[in-house]
């Protein structure tokens, strides 16, 4: 599985990156007893079966059955052979790698992502440098600091400024040995009329871009005046670039995301970075285009609780509605914070100031349920009592979607005081909506047929048998523990009944035989059979008694020997009874065939 890179920078990069902290980077996870779970980012569930455990450095999902270390996990997670996630993680704790682990990282991507990715960060700082340090970049800068960003802001962000010129990038990037007609498909440049590159964001105050990795993938441009259009400008979307499945400033947000397990969605980069600098620092936002259902998801993974913060106005209060849509359609427990008169997040901060933008806004968000009832007022005209009736009858639709009583009684209470009406009446109306729900529950999710007893076993989980049971705890324990592998070796060497074990066992004697201590994760790391890695994780993971006796290891052992001893007596046996039936002695072969029996029975009551 390592390949070329040396046992001792995969082991010490291994080392250096706890597995709990880098899965928790992607994947809410909470401590029960010595493991922690959460929900597996790679099937979709409603309850946790992801297991991770800190003391093993391993993890393992019950429900799709995928396992590994931190190497595994990020491979898995983005798709990545092992000497990128090898280099990914020698960045993230700052191990020291040789240089062909990275060149190795860089065969991983394409020659034209490669390029693209080099060129955009010599973007970034020619355009942050041009917007701090010289005349050209006054306008932007200027603009900015009314914007009330701070110096250590706009170099947080590395904001820059693209003069207007139609090719000024164009010949840097000549200048630094790149071929713009090569670069026309990462978004830098658009194609003129003779299908020249040209400059795609002139005149405008920059944002860079970037993934989850904090690689700079696109940019987006804001213009100063003058008359151009759009107002907003992204990267046209590329391999690198894919504006639906991204969220600006998620690779600065994401700690501050894990820590509180909240993220608050904004519509725009300076609602982002206004509130960033307000102390609001687990802020995303999408990138000119409505919330997606993969952004969604990624949420999901990554927060407790979402909190829709858009504009003020009517056209923020319809995005916001949508959005939230979109957001319990995957899952996400979703509150929207709610601004008025007309401001979006960016000018509320710079008129009113962080601290109250954080107590009125982002932390008193109306619950989903809230927000819906006020959402639903506009459609009517609650003077008039046909409308009032009709409104009411809305939301008890809305309310009937919940599956918590307690929250129903709370909103049919709020309903009550709102409208003038019984929290009874309007419990005996919301009672058929509830059951119909349920019916319609019943009808999508029928229950399955009762198997009849004689015919059960065809439908249940087998059962594995004794010698199956041996060979798995005795092979967790010697996962655990050198000595109980030497113990094992001596007693059975690698002859265990089942094959994968036969090999997982011998592997093992090996990794023992190098000097190595028990550590399941490094060893998961020396094999090359995933079908083998899954099986190690699975038995790593199963309960074992810590301090297991040697005569509890023996009669394991023992188990495993009369399987062994048995099964040659029954092989040699159906050897000599098929011979029989060759030579038509049907009386030899059934006396064969009682002395199988008998040994079967024997085995099956011994164990």
């Amino acid at each position: 599985m390592a390949g070329a890179i040396p046992e001792e920078v995969v082991d010490e990069v291994r080392k250096s990156n706890d597995i709990v902290d880098v899965i928790g980077e992607h994947v809410q996870l909470k401590k029960q007893g010595r493991n922690y779970f959460g929900l597996c980012p790679f099937h979709g569930e409603k309850s946790p079966s992801f297991s991770v455990t800190q003391e093993k450095q391993i993890f393992h999902c019950f429900g799709c059955g995928k396992g590994g270390n931190v190497f595994s996990f990020l491979m898995e997670l983005e798709g990545i052979p092992f000497s990128q996630a090898v280099q990914r993680l020698a960045e993230r704790s700052g191990t020291d790698i040789p240089a062909y682990v990275t060149e190795q990282q860089d065969r991983g991507q394409s020659k034209e992502e490669q390029t693209a990715l080099e060129a955009n960060e010599w973007v970034v700082k020619l355009y942050h440098n041009l917007l701090r340090n010289t005349k050209e970049g006054k306008t932007g800068y200027e603009y900015l600091l009314g914007r009330g960003l701070t110096e250590e802001t706009i170099d947080t962000f590395q904001l820059g400024f693209a003069p207007n010129s139609r090719d000024f990038t164009v010949k840097f990037l000549e200048g630094k040995g790149y071929k713009p007609q090569e670069l026309l498909h990462t978004g830098l440049f658009s194609a003129d009329k003779e299908n020249k590159p040209q400059d795609r964001f002139r005149g405008r105050v920059i944002f860079p871009i970037r993934n989850h990795l904090g690689k700079t993938v696109g940019f987006g441009g804001r213009t100063l005046g003058g008359g151009q259009e759009p107002k907003y400008l992204n990267s046209s979307e590329s391999e690198l670039f894919q504006k639906g499945r991204m969220l600006f400033n998620f690779d600065l947000a994401r700690s501050e995301i894990r820590k509180t397990a909240q993220v608050v969605v904004f519509e725009g980069y300076n609602d982002v970075i206004a509130a960033y600098q307000a102390g609001v620092k687990n802020g995303v936002a999408t990138l000119g285009t409505s919330l997606t259902d993969a952004q969604a998801r990624l949420l999901k993974r990554y927060a407790e609780q979402v909190v829709i913060c858009y504009d003020g106005d009517k056209a923020g209060f319809e995005a916001s509605y949508r959005a939230l849509q979109v957001l319990q359609k995957a899952g996400n427990h979703v509150r929207v914070a709610m601004l008025r008169d007309g401001l979006d997040p960016d000018d509320f901060i710079r008129e009113h100031g962080a601290e109250k933008f954080k107590r009125s806004i982002i932390d008193a968000a109306l619950t989903a349920m809230s927000f819906m009832m006020q959402y639903l007022k506009q459609d009517y005209n609650l003077s008039i009592e046909g409308d009032r009736l009709q409104y009411v009858e809305k939301v008890l639709d809305e309310i009937a979607q919940i599956e918590s009583s307690v929250e129903r009684e709370h909103y049919l209470r709020e309903l009550s005081n709102a409208m003038d009406l019984s929290v009874d009446t309007l419990a005996s109306d919301l009672a058929p909506r509830l059951r119909k729900k349920e019916n319609r529950k019943a009808v999508s999710n029928p229950a399955k047929p009762q198997v009849p007893k004689q015919h059960s076993r065809h439908y249940e989980k087998k059962i594995p048998t004794a010698f199956q049971t041996a060979e798995k705890q005795l092979l967790a324990h010697m996962l655990r523990t050198a000595a109980i592998a030497d113990k094992v070796q001596e007693e059975i060497g690698a002859s265990f009944i089942t094959e994968q074990i036969q090999v997982i066992a011998t592997h093992l004697y090996a990794f023992y035989e190098e000097g190595h201590e028990a550590d399941v994760s490094q060893f998961v790391s020396s094999l090359a059979d995933p079908a083998l890695q899954q099986l190690v994780i699975e038995t790593a993971m199963l309960p074992v008694i810590e301090d297991i006796s040697d005569q509890e290891i023996g009669d394991y052992i023992r188990t495993i020997k009369r399987e062994q001893v048995n099964k040659t007596d029954i092989s040699q046996l159906l050897a000599e009874q098929r011979q029989a039936e060759q030579e038509n002695d049907p009386i030899r072969a059934a006396q064969i065939a009682m002395k199988i029996m008998e040994i079967r029975r024997t085995l099956k009551s011994s164990l």
